[in-house]
């Protein structure tokens, strides 16, 4: 009989990585999404305008944006297991001090900065960054298409539950029972460490800068950063503004948690197509048909009259879409660069 090695336990694989990472982006992106809910109980209990709770949503978006590369380059020099936990009890704190707030200076802190900052770095540049490094070169896109689709799978889940909580208990508990759920990274984090072994304690060699102006002189990295630009501005306008919108029509509330939920539901599906495709199909001509097929669908919305059925086969619609570019670009982005600056680069991408 000639030697093998033996089998290696089902945790430690590359499956099983991808499992946990789809868990913990799961609870990131899914409570990340669900702040559009808080905004109008959060105004008329702080009788506040609307505006207030906008803003600090606005500042988490731009920090969110801006704290993306640095926190990428901390992961790939140091390994993204210590920063996903420093980034966890950050995004925790940043809930729980929410819950706490009765200004608007306690909510820019709040909802503005360590939110911003800890959903950063619990965000899917960090993510796909691990099932990077331990993926099947062969499956790297249909991999990332499957850890994105678990973003949508938490907006699906946690918007209609935190809505719920919000109902029932009021927006301070439901914000403190949001830090609870995301601490639940912090045990899963741990266990990928176990799980993955060397394959996330190894950094990259290069700076920041290095890596910066590695990517600086290639034309095809900067498109990917505009296109990318565009994507999060019609996102993060759908996710603030949809529920508030919604809500104060003729449709109401319901129809608005309806709207994310589905959103959420055809995203999954459109993440696995894209991640699938991403496999056969020359990227750069997917990604352009999204961002053609997008714009097109949120056109209609704005000049047709506003129904439910208009609602709910524009969610259906834009959710198809919604992330279906998240694996194709960062698919991109390890065939120009490889996995090991992943978090950096598409830290500026994101």
């Amino acid at each position: 009989m000639s030697s093998t090695e033996p089998a290696k336990p089902f945790w430690q694989n590359s499956v099983f990585v991808l499992a946990l990472a789809t868990i913990i982006i799961l609870l990131s992106y899914g409570s990340r999404q669900s702040f559009g809910m808080f905004m109008l109980p959060v105004s008329v209990d702080l009788n506040w305008g609307r505006e207030v709770f906008s803003f600090a949503v606005a500042i988490q978006n731009l920090i969110y944006g801006l704290a993306a590369p640095a926190i990428g380059a901390m992961a790939d020099r140091w390994g993204p297991v210590r920063v996903l936990l420093m980034s966890a009890v950050l995004y925790c704190t940043g809930l729980f001090m929410m819950s706490q707030s009765v200004t608007p200076e306690g909510m820019m802190l709040s909802v503005g900065l360590f939110t911003g900052v800890g959903a950063a770095g619990c965000a899917l540049p960090m993510l796909l960054s691990i099932v990077g490094r331990t993926a099947p070169p062969e499956k790297q896109s249909l991999y990332f298409g499957i850890v994105t689709s678990g973003g949508t799978a938490g907006q699906m889940l946690i918007i209609p539950l935190s809505q719920g909580l919000i109902a029932n208990l009021g927006w301070v508990a439901a914000a403190g029972i949001m830090a609870v759920m995301v601490s639940l990274i912090l045990p899963l984090t741990g266990i990928i460490s176990s799980a993955a072994g060397d394959s996330l304690k190894k950094g990259t060699h290069e700076s920041l800068t290095e890596v910066v102006m590695k990517a600086k002189g290639h034309s095809g990295f900067i498109l990917l950063m505009i296109g990318f630009f565009v994507c999060g501005f019609q996102i993060q306008f759908i996710v603030a503004h949809m529920p508030a919108y919604l809500s104060t029509s003729e449709l109401g509330v319901s129809m608005a948690s309806v709207s994310l939920a589905l959103i959420g539901f055809f995203n999954m599906l459109g993440t696995w197509t894209a991640g699938w495709a991403g496999g056969r199909y020359r990227k750069k001509n997917l990604l352009s048909l999204i961002y053609l097929s997008r714009s097109l669908v949120i056109m209609a919305f704005v000049l047709l009259p506003l129904t439910s059925i208009s609602v709910i086969v524009f969610s259906a619609m834009v959710g198809f879409l919604w992330l279906a570019t998240v694996p194709l670009t960062s698919g991109i982005v390890v065939q120009l660069f490889g996995p090991r600056s992943l978090a950096t680069l598409y830290g500026f991408v994101f």
